[in-house]
């Protein structure tokens, strides 16, 4: 159903999981008077955030530093193949603007990182930095007003350690995840809340961190390596992080503000060619990756890990929210600069009206200076690694599954006195297979070890970016419009876009008994039903 259809009746399914997010947010709100020697905190009324105000001016904060490196979470083990830690979830008050009290972020931490050293260094989560083989052990203290838990983003581990809405850690609570990373995982991941109905708010509010898992044959490894982790924040005028409104809920939440490793337009300088791996923690902006100066690039790594061979001569690449990507950066013949950009993409944003909101403006994410080419230069594998495509042992019997973004959006409600204020938007619909996501029901079957092709259709309006968890995919094919194109890049994902009226066709198997997720990644609609159940058996 396209977004200008209009319902009629109540909005039952959406309406009766909200008593969930209320009793959470009550929970929130009893813990939040426990804090009352932290300014900045947003003010509650009944448990729930109160609606935004005006914002603080794009050029409020300061831009241009260097680029800082992301904290590093660390190995409290001695032994061999064994990574264990402790992360905490807690609030962090940092000064943004002058002359207003501090922002309150949510954020992890290490154990050991002390009250003076979680108000300091990028809001980023610390970087998990381990190698295929090992054992991962990571104790979660939630000390959050909210539930919550942590999704291992991209990663092969079992379903009961795998961050899912039905086993969240309660506020004071703690959990011990613990997978051990299996050959062939390396690769850029990342981590980040799944709570039902809050994962959006935790994200926004700056709970995210990168994981790497690298491999012991990596033809990359001599390569320098530079993380940019971009996220985005919106920022009330008073300092504040203000609560999703009407719009961020329909289209996903942009800030105003685009950070990488948690700085406005921070600056680099490249003194010989690097191994950039780009993270999306966004939890609904597009990144169309490029360089204001048109200078190419080479794309080496997807979510799953290297490319069989480097695609070199890149001008620009989109990642959705959620993806990832490995890329090479050269210094150039001489000295020279540019900015990185999140060039022009029209992913058809909602209006409350009928129609599709303009397409937004180029935005900098950082400015980078480039220093000239010397004769040191290592020279790119003209092969990564083998990459053979996914089949099933029987392709002639090969299970299909079908997946089917729709929304519906009910503009009566939608424009009721009063619906901009709420928590939860009124009259929103963000389905899967015609349904809004229930806990208690399962949207899909599979059996472990099968390989299975997926269809995934968007019959919105709008792009939106499908994620699964558990296991990576292949893309087969793209069909719009009745003419089908098959895909050319052989690649590991786990998140891929789906653009209005597409249908992509993936790949895939699951390894492990158990329930896995599968959901749009702009994480507003996820919290508001576009989200499904794998049992896999």
């Amino acid at each position: 159903m396209k977004r200008r259809a209009f319902l009629s009746g109540a909005l039952s399914a959406t309406t009766a999981t909200l008593f969930a997010r209320r009793a959470f947010a009550q929970d929130a709100g009893d813990a939040t008077h426990a804090m009352h020697g932290m300014t900045g905190m947003p003010a509650m009324s009944g448990g729930m955030m109160q609606g935004p105000g005006p914002l603080a001016p794009a050029d409020a904060l300061p831009a241009g530093a260097p680029l800082a490196a992301l904290r590093t979470l660390v190995n409290q083990s001695r032994e061999p193949g064994q990574f264990r830690a402790t992360l905490i979830a807690q609030l962090a008050a940092r000064a943004l603007l002058p002359g207003k009290p501090q922002t309150v972020f949510w954020q992890y931490d290490a154990l050991d990182a002390g009250a003076a050293a979680a108000n300091d260094g990028p809001v980023i989560g610390p970087l998990i930095d381990v190698r295929e083989g090992d054992t991962v052990e990571v104790t979660f203290v939630n000390r959050l007003p909210q539930p919550s838990t942590i999704h291992w983003h991209g990663l092969p581990v079992p379903p009961d350690q795998d961050g899912n809405p039905s086993k969240p850690v309660a506020p004071g609570e703690q959990r011990v995840y613990r997978f051990k990373l299996p050959p062939g995982s390396a690769g850029t991941y990342w981590y980040h809340p799944h709570p039902h109905m809050l994962s959006s708010e935790q994200v926004f509010r700056g709970l995210a961190g990168p994981f790497v898992v690298r491999a012991a044959d990596d033809p990359l490894a001599v390569w320098p390596e530079r993380h940019l982790f971009v996220s985005d924040l919106k920022l009330a005028a008073d300092g504040t992080i203000p609560a999703n409104g009407m719009m961020d809920w329909m289209n996903g939440r942009e800030g105003q503000y685009v950070l990488v490793n948690g700085a406005h337009r921070p600056h680099i300088e490249v003194v010989r060619d690097e191994r950039w791996r780009v993270w999306n923690g966004c939890n609904a902006r597009y990144l169309q990756l490029a360089f204001d100066d048109g200078r190419a690039f080479a794309q080496v790594g997807t979510d799953g890990g290297l490319l069989g061979a480097p695609r070199d001569g890149i001008a620009s690449l989109l990642l959705a929210p959620g993806e990832r990507a490995e890329l090479i950066v050269r210094v150039g013949q001489g000295a020279s600069r540019a900015s990185l950009i999140a060039a022009q993409y029209d992913r058809h944003k909602m209006a409350m009206t009928p129609g599709s909101l303009p397409a937004g403006p180029s935005l900098i994410l950082a400015n980078v200076g480039f220093a000239p080419a010397s004769a040191t230069q290592s020279a790119l594998p003209a092969r990564l690694r083998e990459i053979g495509p996914l089949v099933s042992s029987d392709p002639l019997t090969v299970p299909k599954k079908s997946v089917v973004f729709s929304e519906a959006m009910d503009m009566k409600a939608m424009h009721a006195p009063g619906a901009s204020t709420q928590a939860m938007p009124r009259g929103m619909q963000f389905m899967v297979n015609g349904a809004v996501f229930n806990p208690a029901r399962v949207t899909l079957a599979s059996r472990r070890g099968e390989v299975e092709h997926w269809t995934i259709a968007n019959g919105t309006d709008m792009d939106h970016p499908f994620h699964l968890h558990g296991t990576q995919f292949q893309v087969l094919a793209r069909e719009r419009g009745g003419v089908r194109k098959e895909e050319q890049l052989l690649a590991w994902r786990d998140t891929v876009n789906v653009r209005p009226g597409e249908t992509v066709h993936i790949a895939t198997v699951q390894h492990e008994a158990g329930d896995r997720m599968f959901h749009c990644h702009i994480l507003e609609h996820e919290d508001l039903g576009m989200m499904g159940m794998l049992r896999v058996t």
